[in-house]
């Protein structure tokens, strides 16, 4: 099998991952939305990752949809809502058995690829490391943190898995990843939406805690009704070390609101709502937020959903 990763993506993640990839001298290659990414890409002359204040460069090929050649081995690091509709293009050129790594927050977008490649080994991936772009090509590593992959579907080892540690990429593999997805789920759900609604860093919450709490309550109430006790556990707690610990952070929904971007928020509370009603839990803050939510993003002209 080749040992190529195609890197789907070339956001803040996209681009950290490409870059400590190819430090590790593996061959890695950019795939880009449409031929003027391309040339603007080609003209920067590659990625520049700034760890520590030290800039450097990385001259990684790149290539667009279109361009033909097999896929062994992909990393989507698009957002949720982009992951399907993407790799579906890609799927002609996917081998049979290739290994497909998604990075996307919330739940649900995983599935949608699945069903899209059913020929595929679909790896989930929850990650806590930070990066943010400084500008087109340019980004900048924020925060030392960790990634966790695994396959609901079959536990063992992904032969992709190696290359992680000798890129330095900090990883574990994990035969419970769903439980880790669906934690990171239930945290996103009780701050990333008040964030936006009080219009406020992640520190703001601790004046509006009362709300937190109840909302921690029923995330812990809905997520046994999952099968996910373990994410449940301490919930609230975490919550709160959460924005203790990220006080003086912008959420990930926060920024993509203030830069006027579409949120994931069908894919973090809609998958929540969703999910209890499939299960038949009464989560009705977790609705009225989901509809607070979705009313303030329409009254700044942004998607619902």
């Amino acid at each position: 099998m080749s040992s190529t990763w195609h890197i789907l993506g070339a956001g803040s993640l996209g681009s950290l991952w490409a870059c400590r990839l190819a430090r590790a001298g593996k061959a890695v290659r950019l795939i880009l939305r449409d031929p003027q990414r391309l040339a603007s890409y080609q003209h920067a002359g590659g990625l520049t990752l700034v760890e520590q204040d030290l800039p450097r460069h990385y001259a990684i090929p790149a290539e667009t949809f279109d361009t033909p050649g097999p896929i062994h081995r992909l990393l989507v690091a698009c957002k949720a809502y982009d992951a399907a509709p993407a790799v579906l293009r890609l799927a002609p050129r996917l081998v049979a058995g290739a290994e497909v790594v998604l990075l996307q927050n919330g739940l649900g977008s995983q599935d949608e690829v699945a069903e899209q490649v059913p020929h595929v080994r679909c790896l989930f991936a929850s990650s806590t490391e930070g990066a943010f772009r400084e500008q087109d090509w340019r980004v900048r590593f924020a925060g030392h943190g960790f990634n966790w992959l695994g396959d609901p579907c079959n536990p063992s080892v992904a032969a992709c898995f190696d290359d992680l540690g000798d890129a330095g990429i900090p990883a574990q593999w994990s035969t419970d990843i769903l439980t880790r997805l669906w934690r990171k789920l239930a945290l996103n759900c009780a701050i990333n939406p008040l964030t936006v609604l009080h219009d406020c860093r992640n520190g703001g919450l601790l004046e509006h805690l009362a709300e937190v709490g109840a909302l921690c309550d029923e995330l812990s109430g809905l997520l046994q009704r999952c099968g996910q006790p373990q994410a449940a556990e301490d919930l609230h707690e975490e919550v709160e070390r959460v924005i203790v610990a990220t006080a003086a952070n912008y959420s990930s929904m926060y920024q993509d609101v203030r830069h006027g971007r579409r949120t994931e928020i069908h894919y973090l509370l809609g998958h929540a709502c969703r999910a209890a009603a499939r299960h038949g839990a009464p989560v009705p803050r977790l609705e009225r937020l989901h509809q607070r939510l979705v009313d303030n993003l329409t009254a700044r002209g942004l998607p619902g959903a």
